[in-house]
């Protein structure tokens, strides 16, 4: 089988063939090492590389097919894990902030973990905007990752790197975290397929405090094929003693959940969220073509009125706040965990788009927080007395097709009209606000060849409905045909 084929096969036969003896563990770490060597100079994926580890490893999976050992569902499969909740002992943990660069991690975080004895092969840690906190990938510390479709647009944020290792064959699958669409926008930007599961579904061992408050935030997978998606969330998904918020493992087979019909299921769409979102009438049209593959399975879609109560500005500023008092608060973690104070000693090496937030957290009073939190709870009640009536919820996952990187936050305008803020080119963040699961699949290609994303929305605990659809989507309109041209 030629390198490039190799590098496009999906997670799951390539796994199920190692089992079988069709493959060597060893020729498939190589082919994907070779194509991070062709790519890797164009995308600027990875903050950090560990092929030569990679290596080792495949020849003990090797050793481990040949001596008939108890294989796990990833063995031999060669992955990417986002350099930001993915802490791997004894490498740079930096979250993509310069001030972090030389932090080396104490242990593997529980996904890490996880996936490691599942037989998964680390190739590398992915590139993310510092601490992931906004919609495109670049940062001070190794710079700007671009989308493989056009190399002068944005990978999405802020799992963009691990998005763009997977687009472009680096590795067939990768870790992403998702606090405003974090693994949907990059999936959206880059063509591949990601999911963001219902909140603390993959448990993180959240330190120095435990407690997180909205916007939830998950960690999730992104890859070229929704089973794929699943077998790492069968891997990484149940409860653990350090994460208090943790779900109990309710039995969700999430690769059966993929063969499932959706036959009679009742979807609502929105293309704007009740006007809240300006559209590009190409990502309109591409995204509404697509919605005929759920109806060919026998599910009925519905345009709806969703009845948000609030407007852009105050879904953003309450966004936007939290935010500030998140990112203060990393500041302070920083400072018990690591003994560095960013804001204090390197301020130069952190973009103002953090060292604002910081000063704003700081004086962000606890009665302007609940202020904002009473929002939230309006439009959590909405979203979930919407899906009283309606299974899923579908929209566009980006308003626009990715944009320039030459935009640290988005795009001006929209439709020649001013965008509605820093947040108004991609319609997730809404959604870290009901911790629901949500996924974005590759809808189609507007005429300049670039992917446009459709974002599926499901009640909270019901990942196998969002999976379910998702999966059957791919059946009809399926995506492989969508490579980068780099590809």
């Amino acid at each position: 089988m030629a390198n490039q084929d190799l590098c496009y096969l999906p997670a799951t036969e390539m796994a199920s063939r190692i089992r079988r003896g069709d493959l060597s563990p060893i020729d498939v770490v190589d082919a994907h090492i070779e194509r991070i060597e062709e790519q890797e100079g164009n995308l600027n994926a990875f903050i950090t590389l560990l092929l030569e580890e990679a290596r080792g490893e495949a020849k003990e999976a090797e050793r481990a097919v040949q001596t008939d050992a108890e294989l796990g569902p990833l063995h031999g499969v060669p992955i990417a894990v986002k350099d930001l909740l993915g802490k791997m002992e004894g490498l740079p943990h930096t979250k993509g902030a310069k001030p972090l660069e030389n932090v080396i991690a104490d242990e593997d975080s529980i996904a890490v973990q996880r996936l490691k004895d599942a037989g998964a092969i680390i190739l590398g840690k992915t590139n993310t905007p510092e601490f992931g906190h906004k919609g495109q990938t670049d940062n001070l510390l190794i710079g700007t990752t671009p989308t493989p479709f056009d190399l002068d647009r944005t990978s999405g944020g802020s799992s963009g790197g691990t998005a763009a290792a997977v687009a472009s064959g680096m590795v067939p699958i990768g870790t992403g975290s998702d606090a405003g669409g974090s693994c949907r926008i990059p999936a959206a930007a880059c063509g591949v397929f990601g999911y963001c599961p219902s909140f603390t579904r993959v448990p993180h061992k959240h330190r120095p405090n435990m407690f997180v408050t909205p916007p939830f935030y998950q960690q999730g997978a992104l890859s070229r094929s929704v089973k794929d998606a699943a077998v790492m969330l069968d891997v990484m998904t149940g409860p653990h003693l350090q994460d208090p918020f943790g779900l109990p493992d309710d039995g969700v087979d999430y690769v059966a959940a993929t063969n499932r019909s959706i036959e009679g299921l009742d979807i609502a769409y929105s293309s704007d969220l009740d006007g809240l979102f300006p559209i590009q009438q190409e990502v309109q049209a591409v995204v509404e073509d697509s919605l005929q593959a759920f109806e060919s399975l026998g599910a009925n879609v519905k345009e709806v009125d969703i009845g948000i109560e609030q407007t852009f500005d105050q879904l953003w500023d309450a966004f936007m706040d939290h935010w500030s008092v998140t990112m203060a608060g990393i500041n302070e973690g920083v400072k018990v965990q690591e003994g560095i104070d960013m804001y204090e000693d390197h301020y130069e090496e952190l973009p103002d788009s953090i060292t604002e937030k910081v000063e704003e957290g700081r004086q962000m009073s606890a009665l302007e927080l609940g202020a904002h939190q009473a929002q939230i709870t309006t439009f959590y009640e909405t979203i979930h007395q919407l899906f009283e009536e309606y299974d899923l919820l579908a929209t566009p996952t980006l308003a626009i097709e990715p944009p320039s990187t030459e935009y640290s936050s988005g795009p001006p305008e929209i439709n020649s009209e001013e965008r509605p803020g820093p947040l108004g080119w991609f319609l997730t963040w809404p959604f870290n606000f009901t911790a629901t699961p949500n996924a974005s699949l590759p809808a189609g290609l507007t005429k300049d060849n670039l992917p446009v994303g459709l974002q599926i929305v499901g009640p909270r605990y019901h990942d196998e409905r969002v999976f379910a659809a998702s999966a059957g989507f791919e059946r009809v309109n399926p995506w492989h045909y969508m490579y980068p041209p780099q590809a």
